[in-house]
């Protein structure tokens, strides 16, 4: 199969265009926003417990998040992956504002992660909420963008993976491919794995399914971090397995034991969501409502 000519532009005017990047970061904050105020409406998810947050405080948080996402992502691409990489530093250093320069591409999704634990973290003490109380309403909206994300990823012909001979590989010829061979797909490319669907349905649609296991049949908003901690140990695992069929950055050194730098970033993620869920599960559900301070 030929990878699509997608426009990765949707609309062009003058010199605004409006890109399917930019549309899947939107609709993922979007439509996450409203999937949390759900859950925070739905009495039945609580228990005896008093919900986290007011639907006003989620309306607040979205703005945090949103900026733990931006922020957040960017300087984890750029400290991740640029400082890196041999080639990348050398034009980091003599074009720092390209840190700013975030319609160029370059996102990260384990910087985001930080930006958004930051985001909860400072909007828990500002409000006196328990963080991880916050964090366990926030992780099942991730996915939600998560999904979005990964589409536009394969819409815009990046990150795609390693080469495979299977009847689904794909021959990715990306518009900057075209640009570079006089609008034509150069000849002798190999199919490679369409690893930004894997990373949807696997990353977006399988963990939002899980995750709504948790909080609607499980009952898991009643277990303090145990939903966070489920988020973490599926993502980072889910992210490890996949990074055996993603092609790694051409520019990143060359790591010990076939490493990956998505692979080094989402093992302590499992590490971490481990010690949280069984903390989370270990403790009795509460009898009564309650609040637990920051």
């Amino acid at each position: 199969m030929v990878f699509p000519d997608f426009n990765p532009v949707i609309v062009q005017l003058g010199p605004f265009a409006l890109r399917w990047y930019a549309l899947a970061y939107v609709a993922g904050i979007l439509l996450g926003w409203r999937y949390g105020v759900g859950l925070v409406r739905n009495a039945k998810l609580w228990g005896r417990r008093t919900p986290t947050v007011t639907v006003p405080q989620i309306d607040d948080l979205v703005l945090w998040i949103t900026l733990g996402v931006i922020i957040g992502g960017r300087l984890g691409y750029v400290l991740f992956y640029m400082l890196p990489s041999a080639q990348e530093r050398p034009f980091l250093f003599a074009h720092p504002w390209e840190i700013l320069e975030i319609w160029h591409g370059g996102m990260s999704f384990h910087g985001g992660a930080i930006g958004v634990a930051l985001a909860v973290i400072g909007f828990a003490r500002v409000n006196r909420i328990d963080m991880l109380l916050l964090a366990d309403v926030v992780a099942p909206c991730q996915p939600i963008g998560q999904f979005f994300g990964r589409i536009a990823n394969f819409i815009n012909g990046e990150l795609w993976g390693r080469v495979t001979h299977g009847p689904w590989g794909m021959i990715f010829c990306s518009p900057h491919i075209r640009m570079s061979n006089g609008g034509d797909c150069p000849a002798g490319l190999d199919p490679r794995h369409p690893s930004q669907l894997y990373e949807a349905a696997l990353e977006g649609v399988l963990i939002f399914l899980v995750l709504r296991l948790a909080t609607h049949r499980w009952h898991w908003l009643q277990r303090r971090g145990a939903i966070t901690g489920l988020f973490l140990i599926l993502y980072g695992a889910i992210r490890i397995l996949l990074e055996q069929v993603r092609n790694p950055d051409l520019t990143m050194p060359a790591f010990p034991f076939g490493l990956t730098m998505g692979m080094m970033l989402s093992a302590p993620m499992v590490l971490i969501g481990a010690v949280l869920l069984w903390q989370g599960l270990k403790a009795p559900a509460p009898d009564q409502p309650a609040h637990e301070p920051a």
